[in-house]
């Protein structure tokens, strides 16, 4: 079984930074498995943010952050960050990591092939 627990959320103001974690218990997933992490508003669909593949490390992002936020992981810590810089108040939301414990070569952007998932942490961007 594995669990996810993000932390790292808060109140900034446009233009801030800010990092969130996720740490992972192995449980079931494996080196090919990638972990992502999505963001959700009120009334709206999960959205892909970002996603990096456990071996490696090869890394995927929605046209919509690319260029500002970065993902990266620490095995020996079973963690993966997602650092966003020069937020905006369109970033506001839940953000929730998941893990797809499937083979693939690309990351899913649809959550609902993710099998598990972090109970979420939230982001407030103010101007």
């Amino acid at each position: 079984q594995v669990q996810l627990v993000e932390s790292g959320g808060g109140l900034v103001q446009a233009g801030d930074s800010l990092r969130l974690s996720c740490a992972a218990t192995r449980g079931t997933f494996n080196d090919y498995s990638h972990l992502a992490w999505f963001r959700q508003t009120p009334g709206k669909e999960r959205e892909f943010v970002a996603a990096i593949l456990w071996n490696g490390g090869r890394t995927e992002y929605a046209e919509s952050v690319k260029g500002r936020i970065t993902l990266s992981k620490d095995n020996a810590k079973n963690a993966v960050y997602l650092e966003m810089n020069s937020l905006k108040p369109e970033d506001t939301a839940v953000y929730y990591c998941a893990v797809d414990v499937e083979i693939r070569w690309n990351a899913p952007v649809v959550p609902d092939v993710y099998n598990y998932w972090g109970q979420g942490t939230q982001v407030t961007v103010s101007l």
